[in-house]
């Protein structure tokens, strides 16, 4: 028999030991199906919604939780849960929901359902050439599946769910939808949940890594979710040799530059734009803004952020002026706390105001994905952070068609800057101002001077008869309604 082959068959036989070990140890039983019976937002027409079934996998762990993905049970109306090994189905909730790590945990009140189950356990963070066991309910069956493969790399990878980026582990085990939610195994400890997949790829899928889950509980415990902080700084790598000697740096310096410091961040006042952030928690940054999380190994320097809880303390080293200096700074905000545009919503319906059949909304990335209209521009403010007098941008979103809208019914997915020439933080505040005009005339404005003028008793006098045409209940969100 060819050596070639012999060397195949001994780690075929290798990975099936491992895998029946596992078995044997009783994993399967801790594995659950969850079947999620969704109410989705339509950004579009924010008043109406859609209903929307889907199944994922989660895990049993310590404490009477399920561990899941928060994309598995998003904008969840309804949820049941499934034991392998069983046919019954037993109603679930949610516990808690990090729409940010897209991790959730769910709890089941039913005693039953945990009877004989040993909970599965925390590992740590795995190594590249690792193997791991992928357990959970994919698509082309019904029945459990696991497949068998090996940690490709780890590094920051934007999570699809909230568009943030945290760290990720990459697998080759073979990730179809139905996988999600479910565990990521290694020695019969859980190193990761699956997450996502690479569609036009060949067994490229994500997990979530065991210590964002790990945060994400001690998060939890008492029982509020506070999120992941975000320094709020914008950077710019070092590696081009004109801007180092500019700033005076040799080639045993290395870091970032400082361009933007967000006025509401906890660093606002401590540092400046100029300053170069040398390392974060006493770990070096690198001039592409890495840091060294294991020997050989780099990700973003977030990473060292993300280890600490909201309301803790980290220490930053910057060079300003060409001195070295350290500062100490409070980790209270999230990334939605500070960007123009928040991050992708869940578990709520979309905000929005009609007056007279034009339809307002703040833009959110939600609204920015749901159409191709004005994407270039609107997901350029997507970018930006929030300034003091702008903390929200507002859209025309769309024009009901009647006889006082006429000629601006091309008006779609367009920012407003200002209410007869006065500007709005929010879009609380823009609604307060429309409600507030007594004038004849409301006069919407962008920054490029275009206008949309409305005639205010007009609007008015027809409000009730458009909304009842478009088969609108409600000229407002509930939370304007509040």
């Amino acid at each position: 028999m060819p050596i070639r082959k012999i060397i195949w068959m001994v780690l075929l036989n290798t990975l099936f030991l491992t895998a029946s070990a596992h078995q044997e140890n009783g994993t399967k039983e801790a594995i659950v199906k969850i079947y999620t019976n969704a109410k989705i937002p339509n950004y579009q027409e924010p008043w109406n919604s859609s209903m929307r079934s889907s199944t994922g996998s989660g895990a049993i762990i310590e404490g009477g939780y399920i561990l899941t993905n928060a994309h598995v049970v998003a904008d969840q109306a309804f949820l049941e849960v499934q034991r392998y090994g069983q046919r019954k189905r037993y109603i679930a909730k949610v516990y808690a929901v990090s729409h940010q790590a897209d991790l959730a945990l769910l709890k089941v009140e039913e005693k039953a359902f945990f009877e004989g189950v040993k909970p599965l356990t925390f590992g740590s963070l795995p190594n590249v050439e690792q193997k791991i066991v992928v357990y959970g309910y994919p698509m082309g069956g019904s029945t459990l599946s696991a497949t068998i493969g090996v940690v490709s790399r780890i590094e920051h990878h934007t999570y699809a769910h909230s568009g943030e980026s945290f760290l990720a582990v990459q697998v080759d085990a073979a990730v179809n939808p139905g996988n999600s939610g479910g565990p990521a195994l290694s020695d019969g400890k859980i190193v990761g949940v699956v997450m996502q997949m690479i569609s036009k790829s060949q067994n490229i899928g994500y997990l979530v890594p065991v210590n964002m889950v790990k945060h994400f509980i001690e998060d939890m415990k008492d029982g509020k979710y506070d999120g992941f902080a975000d320094l709020g700084l914008g950077t710019q790598k070092l590696e081009n040799p004109a801007m180092r000697r500019y700033y005076g740096l040799d080639d045993n310096v290395s870091g970032k530059l400082i361009v933007k410091v967000v006025h509401n961040s906890s660093l606002a006042g401590l540092l400046q734009e100029g300053d170069i952030l040398t390392a974060v928690d006493g770990h070096n940054v690198e001039n592409d803004g890495t840091v060294e999380f294991r020997k050989h190994e780099f990700t973003h320097y977030q990473h060292f952020v993300d280890a600490y809880q909201m309301g803790e303390k980290i220490k930053l080293d910057i060079i300003r002026d060409k001195k070295n200096m350290q500062v100490e700074a409070d980790l209270d905000y999230t990334a939605d706390d500070m960007y123009l545009v928040k991050t992708t919503r869940y578990d709520e319906m979309p905000s929005y105001f009609v007056y007279g059949g034009y339809v307002f909304s703040p833009l959110t990335r939600n609204l920015i994905v749901s159409t191709n209209l004005n994407r270039l521009k609107l997901s350029n403010l997507a970018g930006k952070w929030q300034e003091k007098d702008k903390s929200e941008v507002v859209v025309l979103l769309k024009v009901l068609a009647s006889d006082m809208s006429r000629g601006d019914n091309d008006f779609a997915m367009w920012p407003i800057d200002k209410v007869n020439g006065e500007p709005f933080k929010n879009f609380k505040e823009f609604y307060q101002k429309m409600e507030a005009v007594k004038s004849q005339y409301i006069v919407l404005e962008d920054n490029d001077g275009v206008k949309v003028i409305i005639d205010r008793e007009e609007a008015q006098a027809k409000q009730s008869a458009i909304l009842k045409k478009y088969n609108i209940e409600f000229d407002k969100s509930i939370d304007l309604r509040k």
